[in-house]
């Protein structure tokens, strides 16, 4: 939500405090700002602004040792417990490939970064790293657990904190969705260089150069390649995924970043609108009652086809996506996961449900 109220920091952490059980998030929505901007009133009263690049930020995390990490969308939160390694960097995009904590970063939304320090319920202060984009909305976070190196966090706010930093930080209005995108009189030729992949990357470069996106792409190119379910299905999913044990690769991310998990899920606990994965190292959280759009796609590729479910909301935005784990070395995976997602479709496709 875009600020319509001019609040003062001081009536920002007011509010804070009178709500202390609200999530930030939350609480800024109910408030029409940013969540940027609700932490930065903070500056001075817990929170120290940073230098946000990732080429500077990931150093000194990579030092902070086991930490959370956490990624989220309007209708997902993914959480992974791990370390922060092997830091790539890149002007378009980077990545962290540690063995548990495995990012794709985009620098250019790292606009503005918060070392936050706040008091928890239990008396004990609570440490954070919080990057946010132009408009204030989050990309990713860091969080300190009781195992992480205190020294690293207190020298990472030394040696990267911003002087100045104003608790009134100039965002952007929020970028609006991109609506689906399509072209039916290229379906065709769609059709043909869909089939010429030979992995799944360059599947973006290929509804680039035909001015399409993702999700228009979807709807026009037809079977075998996409395949639209109702939307319940993707709980089916992550039910027989929990039971099997079939490790996946389940993607969520932001305009500035996409966090991956690698392994199987195990503990499924719903609780109203959210279907919650609970494991010890790796939490999903997701709105089911979101999903307006569920595709099962096949994309060619080198060590055979690459099978995903692919989650939408009603306005376009990708919500998330679960893939077959398949690594360069270790066991393939995937072909259980086409298994299981051939037999979700054939009870879940949208099509038949119509006739």
């Amino acid at each position: 939500m875009e600020q319509q109220v001019a609040y003062t920091p001081d009536a920002i952490r007011s509010q804070v405090f009178e709500n202390p059980k609200a999530r930030p998030r939350d609480l800024a929505d109910k408030l029409g700002i940013a969540e940027g901007a609700l932490v930065a009133a903070h500056i001075g009263h817990g929170s120290v602004a940073v230098e946000a690049h990732p080429d500077k930020l990931m150093p000194a995390i990579c030092a902070l040792g086991e930490v959370m990490a956490l990624t989220r969308n309007i209708s997902a939160v993914h959480e992974k417990i791990g370390t922060y390694a092997n830091y790539h960097a890149g002007d378009h995009a980077a990545m962290v490939l540690a063995d548990a904590i495995d990012l794709r970063i985009f620098p250019k939304h790292w606009q503005h970064a918060y070392a936050v320090n706040k008091l928890g319920p239990d008396g004990q202060t609570r440490h954070s790293l919080q990057i946010f984009d132009a408009a204030g909305d989050a990309v990713h976070k860091v969080i300190l657990r009781d195992t992480s190196d205190l020294d690293a966090w207190h020298k990472l706010v030394a040696e990267l904190a911003v002087p100045h930093a104003s608790s009134t930080p100039g965002l952007s209005p929020r970028s609006a969705v991109e609506a689906p995108k399509a072209d039916e009189s290229k379906t065709d030729i769609l059709r043909r260089e869909w089939a010429k992949l030979s992995d799944t990357h360059q599947f973006m470069r290929l509804t680039a150069k035909l001015k399409m996106n993702r999700l228009g792409a979807y709807r026009i190119v037809g079977a075998p390649f996409a395949q639209a379910l109702v939307p319940t299905a993707l709980n089916d999913a992550l039910e027989a995924l929990s039971e099997s044990g079939t490790p996946v690769m389940i993607f969520v991310g932001n305009r500035g970043c996409i966090q991956i998990h690698s392994g199987p899920i195990d503990r499924l606990m719903p609780m109203g609108p959210w279907q919650n994965v609970m494991d010890p190292d790796f939490n999903l959280h997701l709105r089911a009652d979101h999903i307006a759009e569920l595709w099962l796609v096949e994309k060619p590729a080198k060590r055979g086809p690459a099978t995903s479910l692919e989650a939408f909301d009603a306005e376009g935005r990708l919500i998330l996506q679960c893939f077959g784990l398949r690594k360069e070395s270790g066991p393939d995976h995937s072909t259980a996961f086409a298994a299981m997602a051939k037999t979700l479709s054939t009870n879940n496709n949208l099509e038949a449900t119509r006739q």
